[in-house]
């Protein structure tokens, strides 16, 4: 018999999955303090997602250096300057600085279209 083949949509949910599993398993690790584990925990679950072309969750926070996952307040610093998000790494010292939008005085679309419809005299 021959093997069923795997399409790449169902490799890609498998990857995400056990991605998943890993990237918690690295947390977890990494709050109890075992640093080295998580950092193992990681490096397989970004291998798994190079070796299948799946990226990493969004919102996953990782130092590029050293190749661990960055828990603010545990291994890592954040900071707020002059409009950028600044991530200092306290494993490798490495600095990672992201931009960041703020949104002063933003008004809701429907409030804005009621505001103008009571402007104009009409009923919203």
């Amino acid at each position: 018999m021959s093997k069923r083949r795997v399409s790449n949509r169902e490799m890609r949910a498998i990857a995400e999955h056990r991605m998943a599993i890993l990237l918690d398993l690295s947390r977890l690790e990494a709050l109890s303090g075992q640093s080295e584990r998580s950092q193992r925990y990681f490096r397989l679950a970004k291998a798994i997602g190079m070796r299948t072309n799946t990226p990493l969750p969004r919102g996953t926070l990782y130092c590029r250096k050293c190749e661990s996952l960055m828990l603010p307040g545990r291994n890592c610093r954040v900071r707020l300057r002059n409009g950028r998000i600044v991530m200092h790494c306290l494993d490798c010292d490495t600095v990672r600085r992201r931009p960041y939008v703020q949104r002063n005085g933003e008004v809701d679309a429907k409030e804005a279209e009621q505001e103008g419809a009571q402007r104009q005299g009409h009923r919203a």
